[in-house]
């Protein structure tokens, strides 16, 4: 699934004609770029939702034939319903037996794939999550077996438990791409609640004590980046 809803706040005036999936990168949209991504990762069905400008996403697939895929559109174009919304909307595409990738569209990078989704099926998790050693404010907290314990941001002294203890955990930022179990649907569901707009990041903390929620640190050099502001621009170019 790739997140292609968003309203591209921080990328304007870019976005403020064009869905931020449709922005280019050296002459290649985000949603370009990530579609192929996958497919050379070797996956054949795409989930894409959308809102913002959601008729130029539709056409842009449409004329470019899918890129080879087959692609389903997830619609919320009636409310914009956040990561762990959009993924329980689109449960319709992404429930089966096989775990599913999820891809934020403004990241770029040259993670394998296919390795990370490798490694949640032979780990049997809930969810494997692509994190990093970098610089930001909110962090996931892994023990030392990768496990996911909880929640911190640094800027704020905010730490979710509040009683967590931080000793032998270690602060790893979010790369904006899992691979999740559909076992994830009905827990999903509990959570929210009859709530239609909801973040996936309070699921995985909230229920990280009771299902095996995994960190994938690649042991290889790789390059990311967020593509979600402007300042990201010049940097994304020079990269890819």
């Amino acid at each position: 699934m790739i997140f292609a809803a968003g309203l591209g706040t921080r990328l304007r005036p870019l976005t403020n004609e064009t869905p931020k999936a449709l922005v280019k990168i050296n002459g290649i949209t985000l949603l370009e770029r990530v579609v192929v991504r996958l497919r050379e990762a070797g996956f054949t069905d795409i989930v894409v939702n959308v809102h913002h400008f959601a008729e130029q996403i539709i056409d842009f697939l449409r004329d470019n034939h899918n890129f080879e895929v087959n692609i389903h559109i997830s619609d919320e174009r009636d409310l914009l319903l956040d990561t762990g919304g959009g993924i329980l909307r689109a449960e319709q595409y992404l429930q089966g037996d096989e775990p599913f990738l999820v891809h934020n569209v403004d990241i770029l990078s040259t993670v394998d794939l296919a390795e990370i989704y490798r490694l949640h099926c032979q780990a049997d998790a809930l969810a494997t999550l692509l994190v990093k050693e970098r610089e930001t404010a909110r962090y996931f907290l892994f023990n030392r077996n990768n496990e996911l314990c909880g929640w911190t941001n640094v800027k704020t002294g905010e730490m979710i438990p509040n009683e967590i203890k931080t000793e032998g955990l270690h602060k790893l930022a979010f790369g904006g791409i899992h691979v999740i179990s559909p076992r994830i649907f009905p827990l999903l569901k509990a959570h929210a609640c009859d709530k239609r707009v909801f973040s996936i990041v309070p699921f995985y903390i909230q229920n990280c004590s009771n299902n095996k929620i995994l960190a994938y640190e690649p042991q290889c050099d790789y390059n990311w980046i967020d593509v979600g502001k402007l300042s990201a621009i010049s940097e994304a170019e020079s990269i890819f």
